[in-house]
C-alpha cells in the first residue's frame, strides 16, 4: 500500500506499508492491503506503520518519526490527530 503522512507544514512520509495503526477516536484499528475504503477521524497519539524494507537511514527521518528498537521495517509517527483516507490501496493522513 501506498502511504503518505502530511500536515500543515511539510508532507512527513511517504512509503509502501504492509499494515499501518491508527488511533482512531474509538480506539486503534489497523489496515492492511485491499481493505474496504474508509475515511475516519484520528485523535492524538501514533500512526505505526510495517514498512515493505527497513528503514536505511534514522536520520534523515522528521523529528516527530521514530524508529522501533527491535525492528528497523516498523515506524511510528506522532500526530495530533486529523483524518485518514483510504482507497485502492492508498492511504493518505492528514494530521496536525
Amino acid at each position: 500500500m501506498q502511504l503518505e503522512i502530511i500536515t500543515p507544514e511539510a508532507k512527513i512520509f511517504s512509503g509502501e506499508a504492509t499494515a499501518v495503526q491508527f488511533p482512531g477516536l474509538d480506539g486503534l484499528f489497523q489496515v492492511l492491503n485491499n481493505h474496504a475504503p474508509v475515511i475516519s477521524s484520528l485523535k492524538e497519539g501514533e500512526v505505526k506503520v510495517d514498512l515493505v524494507n527497513a528503514v536505511a537511514d534514522a536520520e534523515d527521518l522528521p523529528a516527530s518519526v521514530r524508529v522501533d528498537e527491535k525492528n528497523a521495517s516498523v515506524i511510528y509517527v506522532k500526530i495530533n490527530g486529523g483524518v485518514v483516507e483510504m482507497s485502492n490501496n492508498k492511504i493518505i493522513v492528514l494530521a496536525e
